[in-house]
């Protein structure tokens, strides 16, 4: 990818969620040269927004390191994208492995989580690892700009899911198993036109901390990773044309990174190799120092 110049051609996406299929260029989820180890043989694992972008990544290294995968997307809007990461997943999948499933489901309500859990449990017996990934963004020029409406959808997606989700797999969890919550660097430095979505980033840190302490003694270890600017379908469904084409221009590395340079920080979180992190956060951005 060119370095300080454009880094993508034009273009936009009417709303969220963003649809990967149609972007220019397609986001990079497979890991070039990437040497699998049996990390998680025999492990399940459940990813939500999983369809495309970072989640898309995560499932594809999951697979190729032995765990059968579950992930979860928005029905009716990520259709193909889903099609796409299942069709991916079954060719990475080793023998060992139970063939992957999607659920299409809005995780923004704890009764719709139930559900996502009850049906992998239903299908795999129980959970391993867990990763909170879903997110939305909208670009705002002041705080009055924020609506109600907006502040709830944002936050239900971004922090009230992982709640959910945690509450109802905890049960399905034994010792050794792990949780990832997806945070953002913004979290860390701030961002003054994603207000809502930087709060929302702000409070998956702090759970991920508080809930590290709150399951140690279960053994279940609780981590996260805060990417910097990653081309994914949320860029082009949040900003306009202009910001698109020189995303991740901002970084000391002069570019934004591709899904597959951000998955496999998850699978050393999800792997016996991470076994005295719990309530730590990764951050591959590019080079920003965030001093956490």
């Amino acid at each position: 990818m060119a370095s300080g110049k454009q880094q993508f051609p034009s273009q936009k996406q009417e709303k969220q969620p963003g649809k990967e299929h149609v972007m220019d260029p397609v986001p990079q989820a497979t890991v070039p040269d990437y040497r699998p180890a049996n990390k998680l043989q025999g492990k399940v694992a459940v990813v939500t927004g999983g369809d495309s972008g970072i989640g898309r990544a995560v499932c594809h290294c999951f697979a190729l390191e032995g765990a059968t995968v579950a992930f979860t997307y928005v029905k009716g809007e990520e259709d193909k994208d889903a099609e796409d990461t299942l069709c991916m997943l079954k060719q990475a999948k080793t023998s060992e492995a139970k063939d992957p499933i999607a659920i299409g489901m809005d995780l923004g309500f704890d009764e719709n989580c139930r559900k996502v859990v009850e049906e992998v449990v239903n299908a795999f017996g129980r959970i391993d690892i867990l990763v909170n990934n879903s997110a939305e963004q909208y670009v705002v020029r002041s705080v009055e700009e924020i609506t109600e409406e907006q502040l709830e959808r944002v936050f239900r997606t971004n922090i009230f899911s992982y709640f959910f989700m945690v509450r109802h797999s905890l049960k399905h969890m034994g010792e050794g198993s792990t949780i990832i919550n997806t945070t953002s660097v913004n979290a860390y430095k701030g961002n003054p036109q994603l207000l809502d979505y930087t709060s929302s980033k702000g409070a998956v840190v702090a759970f991920i901390r508080a809930l590290a302490l709150h399951v140690v003694d279960k053994g279940i270890r609780v981590n996260g990773v805060a990417p910097g600017p990653v081309w994914t379908p949320l860029i082009p469904a949040s900003f306009p044309e202009d910001k698109v084409a020189n995303f991740g221009s901002q970084v000391p590395m002069k570019r934004a990174a591709q899904p597959y340079e951000i998955a496999p920080s998850y699978v050393f979180l999800a792997s016996k190799e991470s076994s005295y992190y719990t309530g730590q956060v990764l951050h591959p951005n590019g080079g920003v120092i965030v001093n956490a």
